[in-house]
């Protein structure tokens, strides 16, 4: 992790996580990174190797030059869609995150790289289906922003194992507790189509 923001991004998401595979969806508070929120962002996992932009930060979509909503994330690989899937992949199933070094070129032949993260969240309820992240550009030329830029190709990746090691080795995917204690205890309580935790409790006399 060579960016501030990445790092920034990072420690945030690990200390909501806690000793958790990942924090869910609704943990995470876009004040808690005001700073850096123009150059995060939300995938959905939309299929068994889809990974889409829900919402992209406004930095990321003026140096692309295009609202990102509903592009896939293999985008920024240019021609190593299948490379990205697989570490998006990996990313789902053991709870690890990832790290992109990625190159862009500007109408001209100008290059910029880019670091980019991808973090697991919980969604709905006890699977990965989110994921936080962020792309940042690494030693900005002084040109960047004045042309919209093209994904080119990965130059780069690697794990980022919060424990230390593969997750799959730290606890079983499936005793996965996607909530703090002490909501993993409440009960669900269902009525017309919502859904409520309870937590027991009341005032003490």
């Amino acid at each position: 992790m060579k960016q501030p923001t990445t790092r920034i991004l990072y420690d945030y998401w690990n200390g909501v996580r806690r000793n958790r595979m990942a924090p869910t969806r609704f943990e995470i508070e876009p004040s808690r990174i005001a700073p850096i929120l123009s150059e995060t962002f939300i995938l959905e996992r939309a299929g068994a190797r889809s990974y889409q932009f829900r919402l992209a930060g406004t930095r990321i979509c003026e140096h692309f030059g295009q609202e990102l909503r509903g592009l896939d994330f293999t985008w920024i690989a240019a021609d190593d869609t299948r490379a990205v899937v697989n570490v998006l992949d990996t990313v789902t199933h053991e709870g690890c995150g990832a790290v992109f070094e990625v190159e862009a070129i500007a109408p001209d032949g100008r290059a910029a790289h880019f670091e980019a993260i991808v973090l697991p969240l919980v969604h709905p309820a006890d699977k990965i289906t989110r994921y936080l992240g962020a792309i940042s550009s690494i030693d900005p030329p002084a040109w960047l922003g004045s042309e919209p830029l093209e994904p080119s190709g990965l130059l780069s990746y690697e794990f980022i194992w919060p424990e230390g090691r593969p997750q799959a080795m730290a606890m079983q995917a499936h005793r996965q507790m996607p909530f703090a204690p002490e909501l993993a205890a409440a009960r669900i309580v269902r009525s017309d189509r919502r859904q409520f935790r309870i937590l027991d409790g009341g005032r003490k006399e």
